[in-house]
């Protein structure tokens, strides 16, 4: 009988790694994919076995259903991946968490919602519904806005931002005059910006996915209300949706990409797509907390993949400001350590960084 445990079998076997897209990928995952081997190669020199990727797309929420994407982690669990990488919308990411404690593979989500962690549900915070609020609240008071107005998402994203954005505000002494649920994917917001037009607000702000904020733009240019405008990392869509960034004009919003962060420099140098877009950063950085891990569990079990990510600590990470760091524990399952927010606005047509008040 084969012993395939044999180590010269384990040398020449792949470990297969899954990755989980819960939205149609434009490339189908190519550039997302090509961000993450380049991650997993930090580390190739120490590990002995070759990975390989196997990815799956499934249309999750808000545009399809919960359904597809426990289905699609239920599918790459029985090709026998080691890990998975994703979902990427908090919405989703909570519905994988309890499959993946149920199945007992580790999956690393890059959502914004701490609600997605759980035992072997790990999350890299490509924004944070949670702490994102309280710098956008103490940038109104940096500006001198005392009176906001709130669009949100009608969705777990929208709901959980609108309410740590309502506790920032209560903390700073600033009002909400007005807060609207909307349609995660809305396309005509004028009856609700008129709405709110009427509270006469300092600021209005947009919370959540992303979709809605391109309605949020048509709607305040057919009204020609020049109000300003603060956003959630909503507005990374700007690196995906070119057309978008005009609309976006002049709005400040959080963002994970920072001019001063010298290993997203590196990656730029090395990948230039990759390193100048949120997303390109956190796959990298994924696949580098992946690759540690393997360098500690190159057999793949997953206990062992789940208690090696649990040891990972101290990494420089691409993401945040210069000295942000990578790492998990136990019952710690946020990867980014550190000034990982950063306030950004579009203008001319690019993201450029918000300079702010030491």
């Amino acid at each position: 009988m084969t012993n395939d445990r044999r180590p010269d079998l384990l040398v020449t076997t792949p470990i297969i790694l899954g990755v989980l897209y819960d939205f149609p990928q434009g490339d189908g995952g190519a550039s997302f994919e090509r961000s993450l081997h380049e991650g997993l190669a930090e580390t190739s020199a120490r590990r002995s076995r070759p990975v390989e990727l196997r990815s799956l797309e499934v249309r999750g929420l808000p545009a399809g259903s919960a359904g597809a994407v426990e289905d699609g982690l239920r599918r790459l669990a029985a090709d026998g991946v080691a890990a998975v990488v994703g979902p990427s919308i908090s919405d989703n990411a909570v519905v994988a968490a309890p499959v993946a404690d149920e199945l007992g593979v580790a999956c690393i989500n890059y959502s914004g919602g701490e609600r997605t962690r759980s035992d072997w549900m790990f999350h890299y915070q490509v924004g944070s519904l949670e702490e994102e609020p309280l710098l956008l609240a103490n940038r109104m008071a940096e500006r001198g806005f005392s009176r906001a107005a709130i669009l949100f998402d009608e969705s777990v994203v929208g709901r959980r931002y609108e309410e740590c954005f309502r506790a920032a505000c209560a903390r700073h002494g600033l009002t909400v005059v007005e807060s609207r649920p909307v349609p995660s994917l809305a396309t005509d917001l004028t009856p609700d910006l008129d709405a709110l037009r009427v509270h006469d607000p300092d600021v209005v702000v947009y919370l959540g996915l992303g979709v809605a904020a391109r309605a949020v733009a048509v709607a305040l240019d057919a009204a020609g209300w020049a109000v300003p405008v603060l956003a959630n990392s909503a507005l990374m869509f700007g690196y995906a949706r070119p057309e978008w960034r005009v609309g976006f004009a002049g709005w400040e919003y959080v963002d994970t990409v920072a001019d001063d962060n010298r290993v997203r420099a590196m990656l730029a140098s090395r990948l230039p797509r990759s390193g100048t877009g949120p997303i390109g950063c956190a796959a990298f950085d994924i696949g580098r907390l992946l690759g540690e891990a393997l360098v500690r569990a190159e057999d793949g079990d997953r206990d062992a993949v789940h208690d090696a990510l649990e040891s990972v600590k101290g990494l420089p990470a691409a993401s945040g400001h210069d000295g942000t760091v990578l790492g998990f524990g136990a019952w710690d399952r946020g990867a980014l350590k550190g000034h990982f927010l950063v306030l950004r606005e579009w203008r001319d047509g690019r993201s450029r960084q918000v300079e702010r008040p030491r």
